[in-house]
């Protein structure tokens, strides 16, 4: 069994409750949009992240689309803050030291505002001085915070991360919070 779910911003890649350490509940968790039993995440998504995960039943798949040696292509579409020139992708697209790792070569273009493209709760924070620009970035590994990592390692913060594929798998047709068994 294949699931697509849209993931909205602030909810966490697990089903258990996530508390917080005040002993309040925090964030929603998968439970609260996908209420079937013994299906797992193929991989994370940051809490506030949004756009497709896959869950499965199926943990051979599940290894797959998660770990980084089978090269599995993630797209994402990046709102940044400022407007990088073509220089500045250069350096995602030779790979990017981020200290801990050598981030491999991305693949990324300049691309309008994604249409219907819903509002995130809360938006994004504005500036009225800093124009902001949206790049699809296509990377095969998705170690922690990567993408954001990478932004801000050329000078452009990254606002708002959406992840629209993992190899075949799209969110086309799905709505925020809306999930597909395929």
């Amino acid at each position: 069994m294949i699931i697509l779910f849209n993931k909205p911003f602030n909810v966490v890649c697990q089903f258990s409750p996530h508390d917080l350490p005040n002993g309040k509940t925090g964030h929603l968790t998968l439970k609260d949009y996908i209420n079937i039993p013994k299906v797992y995440a193929a991989g994370r998504l940051d809490t506030d992240s949004e756009g497709l995960l896959i869950l499965t039943d199926d943990g051979m798949l599940q290894h797959r689309l998660s770990d980084p040696k089978h090269k599995e292509l993630k797209t994402y579409w990046v709102q940044v803050e400022g407007v990088p020139d073509e220089n500045d992708l250069t350096l995602l697209r030779q790979g990017v030291d981020l200290k801990d790792f050598v981030a491999q070569p991305a693949q990324v273009r300049f691309m309008a505002e994604p249409e219907h493209l819903w509002r995130r709760d809360p938006p994004i924070r504005e500036r009225k001085a800093i124009p902001t620009s949206w790049l699809e970035i296509k990377i095969s590994e998705g170690k922690n915070r990567q993408v954001r990592r990478m932004t801000a390692k050329m000078g452009f913060p990254t606002l708002r991360l959406i992840r629209y594929a993992v190899g075949q798998y799209t969110i086309d047709g799905l709505g925020v919070g809306e999930w597909r068994m395929l």
